[in-house]
């Protein structure tokens, strides 16, 4: 009976919990098509918006497997849905900031918001589906990130072009606090009951996350998504600003950003499916490491007068095939956990590892750009991230 009950009826709670993920996706990206204007206006310097950029991963750098470990205790919906308020509070007053420090310092607090919505939901997905439709759930969460991202990417500029920056954090911060209306309403607090009661003392914990420390796999996959999530972050978080640095206009470089992110979810769920028909991981790894190191070079690395759309296809390919990675390391990062109850201790350090990716290298790029004068060199920081992706992957077969 119990059966047929969570198979009838937990589509629309996942759904939510997806939703929430990207609502909180969008202010992670809401800053790339904001980034010319913030120079304009508040007198943002190339490097201090590369730290606009990574700072709401801050939090997750620090702290995101030590949420993994105490989510159980605090409650998984509780920490999404108060995530999501502070979320909405911290957007409408950073709106309200005059200068690019103030601007910082409100970012790096968004930060920790972002994370106690994002950390919780895998396992939070996990109490709400059925065992059979996990790797359908695992495969839509791992698009939460492109798709709030390009949803950003897209209607940042328009409505920026009107109402201006301000205007733009805040609607985002209404939007943040409707998801968490509209959470508390569809997501039951039963449904959760299992993960709650299975909170453990924090010696415990810790004895978990040593457990999840000395587990070389879980190693491997959380590094090889750092050296995914760098790289993209840099690509599609300057991408806006460098076809305007080429005279293009702010909403045509929005849009084509947007679609450069949009296309990240195709290869979410593409490289779900190969997974599920038996493609090899390694294989999958390999080809979309391999695919975002020679995208990231055309971007990059080829002369100034090369053809606009032989980079944007660039850039769609290392999008595109680069979001074959993070399904795939979803997967693997639970299947990683060392025993059952390390799960979301294994999830919270791999999301630690990705956001270490995200926070450090956009200021690396633009610090490149900025004391080489061009963009020039950034595909030789990008490459080494994904060659030592490929490395992880390969070390991972040979120790599976």
């Amino acid at each position: 009976m119990t059966n047929t009950t969570e198979a009838t009826q937990p589509l629309w709670p996942a759904v939510l919990v997806v939703l929430a993920g990207i609502v909180a996706a969008m202010h992670v990206g809401k800053v790339a098509p904001a980034i010319p204007i913030l120079r304009a206006q508040l007198d943002v310097s190339l490097v201090q918006a590369g730290w606009l950029l990574s700072l709401s991963q801050m939090a997750g750098m620090l702290t995101a497997v030590f949420v993994g470990m105490f989510a159980d205790g605090f409650g998984l919906r509780r920490s999404v849905l108060w995530g999501l308020v502070l979320l909405g509070l911290l957007s409408g007053l950073a709106g309200l900031t005059t200068s690019a420090p103030q601007l910082l310092l409100m970012r790096a607090i968004e930060g920790a918001a972002i994370l106690m919505v994002i950390v919780p939901a895998p396992a939070l997905l996990r109490s709400l589906v059925d065992p059979d439709r996990l790797s359908t759930a695992m495969g839509f969460w791992g698009t939460f990130m492109p798709t709030g991202t390009a949803t950003a990417l897209l209607l940042g500029p328009a409505l920026m072009a009107h109402f201006g920056w301000a205007t733009w954090w805040e609607t985002l911060g209404a939007i943040a606090l409707l998801m968490a209306l509209l959470f508390n309403m569809g997501v039951p607090r039963v449904a959760v009951a299992v993960a709650v009661a299975g909170a453990r003392p924090p010696a415990a914990n810790l004895q978990r996350l040593r457990l999840v420390w000395r587990t070389p796999q879980v190693w491997r996959v959380a590094l090889a998504f750092a050296c995914y999530s760098g790289q993209w972050l840099v690509i599609i978080g300057f991408l806006p600003t460098l076809l305007q640095t080429g005279g293009m206009s702010a909403g045509l470089a929005g849009t084509i950003a947007a679609i450069a992110s949009a296309v990240n979810i195709v290869g979410n769920i593409a490289g779900g499916r190969l997974l599920q028909k038996g493609v090899p991981s390694q294989r999958v790894l390999g080809i979309a490491f391999a695919t975002m190191a020679a995208g990231a070079f055309v971007v990059f690395g080829t002369p100034s007068d090369t053809p606009l759309i032989v980079k944007l296809v660039a850039v769609l390919m290392f999008s595109g095939v680069g979001g074959m990675i993070p399904g795939s390391l979803f997967s693997l990062a639970v299947r990683a956990a060392p025993t059952e109850d390390t799960a979301s201790t294994a999830l919270g350090w791999t999301t630690q590892m990705s956001m270490l990716g995200q926070f450090s290298m956009p200021p690396v790029a633009a610090a490149l750009a900025s004391g080489y004068g061009n963009w020039s060199l950034t595909w030789i920081a990008t490459g080494a991230l994904s060659l030592m992706g490929i490395y992880l992957t390969f070390a991972r077969k040979a120790h599976a």
